[in-house]
């Protein structure tokens, strides 16, 4: 796991020390470029310094003369070429002179040599370059002595700095471990900086959705054991009947009730399992083309032996091709669920028509049905959990178009319950977006 305090830490020393590096460098070679230039300047000061008028030849100077201590080395001849002065012949200096500042190659190493021709007699001076770079490196280093001193005070202010600054990161850290697996209360925001702002607001919304899906599935796990119970109690009622039973026609008839009621009891469950497998983000199949009128003639051919069965009318009105990115299995559900709405509302001898339209870039999915319809003040009550009209007699789990209305949100298409015309019943119009 990649640690942000280190990489700031990295990345600031890292770039501290890349320009103390390149500071350091140029300061070296500047003050080397100085130092050179104030010792060339010297040596035209000592040129300048010897006297202009003729003279006599001079003994040699000592070895332990001022300009050996300081590596100097003088050679003085006359406009004839005769020397007249040499302070230290065993330096295996050229015996002659080039007028300026000229580098010479000698068996001891280089030499920085300057001569002038001062009106009757021609001055060289000469030092070793091993003792010119010897005195640039010292200065040179001084130099930079203060800037190698602060480098290790500006890694620790920015250790301090980077800690510092991280620290609201790590009391919120330390707020959100000491809560509870129920405490989903908003984080404070008040004294935050301006960065952390916006990673609060989005944990305060996670937290806000966090707390109203605890709720919701709170309310269908208590709705869920409540619609449980009453075909289970109904299951031990007819089972104690069948017990009691003295004769066959009264067991019979009592075993047919159990049967009914365990089929209730397994359609709600099934209905249960089904919703909570199309739960947004539960197990959610990633979306891919899928074909709607191959669903509408699947789902179709699946319900027409019920509605058969049931004297009912099923078919397909109108179709067109079309294809959208979704689920396939949840639309065969949802589908599904509408069509088995629709079949048992419908009366015997009714119809239920399903049809599969194209306009204006998206897909427009129909069922219409010949029963009793449903009021507009109950249209967007009946996509809710368990509810079920008290005016219809038709038993059910109150859980069908609460699953038509999770799988249509997951493929972001609208539904719409309007009155069958003409005549009584039902249309529902499920519009997909398009793409």
């Amino acid at each position: 796991m990649s640690s942000i305090r280190r990489q700031l830490l990295f990345w600031l020393l890292s770039g501290l020390a890349l320009a103390v590096v390149a500071a350091g460098t140029r300061i070296y070679t500047q003050t080397l470029d100085e130092a050179n230039e104030l010792f060339d300047y010297h040596l035209k000061q000592m040129a300048a310094s010897f006297p202009n008028d003729s003279f006599g030849p001079l003994p040699p100077s000592r070895s332990g003369g001022p300009e050996a201590e300081e590596g100097l080395v003088v050679q003085i001849w006359d406009r004839d070429g005769l020397q007249l002065y040499f302070s230290r012949p065993g330096s295996k200096l050229p015996q002659r002179a080039e007028l300026g500042f000229s580098t010479v190659e000698t068996p001891r190493g280089s030499w920085r040599v300057y001569s002038a021709l001062e009106q009757n007699n021609v001055v060289q001076v000469a030092q070793p370059m091993s003792v010119r770079q010897n005195l640039a490196a010292g200065m040179a280093l001084r130099a930079l002595l203060p800037l190698l001193l602060l480098l290790p005070v500006l890694g620790l202010l920015i250790w301090l700095t980077v800690g510092r600054g991280l620290r609201p990161l790590d009391q919120m850290a330390m707020a959100l471990g000491r809560r509870t697996p129920g405490s989903l209360d908003a984080l404070p925001q008040d004294g935050l900086p301006v960065e952390i702002g916006p990673l609060v607001q989005a944990l305060n919304d996670l937290l806000a959705r966090l707390s109203r899906a605890l709720e919701s599935q709170k309310a269908f796990v208590a709705d869920a054991a409540h619609e449980l119970r009453t075909p289970l109690t109904a299951v031990q009622l007819q089972i104690q009947l069948a017990e009691r039973a003295k004769t066959d026609e009264e067991r019979q008839a009592a075993f047919a009730q159990l049967k009914q009621g365990q089929a209730r009891a397994a359609h709600l469950v099934q209905q249960l399992l089904t919703l909570a497998r199309q739960e947004p983000g539960v197990a959610a199949q990633p979306h891919s083309a899928a074909d709607l009128a191959k669903v509408v003639r699947l789902v179709v051919s699946e319900y027409a032996p019920l509605a058969a069965e049931r004297n009912i009318d099923l078919g397909i009105s109108h179709e067109e091709q079309a294809t959208i990115s979704g689920d396939f299995e949840a639309l065969r559900v949802m589908l599904g669920n509408l069509i088995d709405n629709a079949i048992r509302y419908t009366p015997p001898g009714g119809t239920v028509d399903v049809a599969l339209r194209l306009g204006e870039g998206s897909a427009v999915m129909e069922i219409s049905d010949t029963g009793p319809g449903i009021p507009e003040e109950d249209r967007q009550r009946v996509f809710d959990r368990f509810y079920r009209r008290e005016a219809t007699h038709i038993s059910g789990s109150g859980l069908g178009l609460a699953i038509v209305r999770n799988i249509a949100d997951r493929h972001r298409a609208g539904i719409l319950l309007q009155s069958r015309e003409p005549g009584p019943g039902l249309r529902v119009c499920v519009t997909f977006p398009p793409g």
